[in-house]
């Protein structure tokens, strides 16, 4: 199924499209046209008076802030590099976008996400970012339990693996909302609010 329809307001969401997330490469698509993709997005959501979120994943140098936990896998290592945690140029300068900060996968828990979006009426939420089985599926789950209507671009998401991505895409995703391309949303948002 494709994505169907838009509500009033909707708002962009997008996950950790930032400096240090950037130089990881991507599957099955780059970085940059991921980027690409959502910068077309959150010009034409601009256009439409629609609120665009740029999530920001960031941590103390220190470690001080870390989720604490045991897993198999290892977490982050060594020190960020200066303005690794910064929003990419061609997204962020723009005065009316919220940006949020998180220490977790998801963009929901421990921030201010929800609030900004119910201050402003929001119902439904379009995704991109990175790491789509990560931050992209972690805010995806929250927002579905927050009730929010949710419509994943999914060419303007990527993660390090193409197989944990289509995982996500056709098996997760479908449980969640509604699936586009980035082309799709932007014509329905054309139709539905011009």
């Amino acid at each position: 199924m494709s994505v169907t329809t838009l509500d009033p307001t909707t708002a962009l969401v997008v996950i950790d499209l930032q400096n240090g997330v950037l130089g990881i490469p991507g599957a099955p698509y780059g970085t940059s046209d991921v980027l690409a993709r959502t910068v077309e997005l959150a010009e034409s959501f601009r256009a439409h008076d629609l609120p665009v979120v740029l999530v920001r994943v960031s941590f103390a140098a220190d470690g001080s802030d870390n989720v604490p936990g045991r897993s198999q896998a290892p977490g982050r290592r060594g020190t960020p590099s200066d303005g690794w945690d910064l929003i990419a140029d061609d997204l962020a300068g723009h005065p009316r976008d919220i940006v949020v900060t998180k220490r977790n996968w998801g963009a929901f828990y421990g921030t201010d996400l929800d609030l900004h979006l119910r201050r402003r009426g929001v119902t439904q939420i379009v995704l991109t970012g990175v790491a789509t089985s990560i931050g992209v599926e972690s805010t995806a789950r929250a927002a579905h339990e927050h009730g929010y209507h949710l419509t994943l671009a999914t060419d303007a998401m990527t993660d390090r693996d193409a197989e944990a991505h289509r995982h996500s895409v056709e098996k997760i995703f479908p449980r969640l909302g509604e699936t586009g391309t980035t082309a799709e949303i932007l014509d329905l948002l054309t139709k539905t609010h011009s």
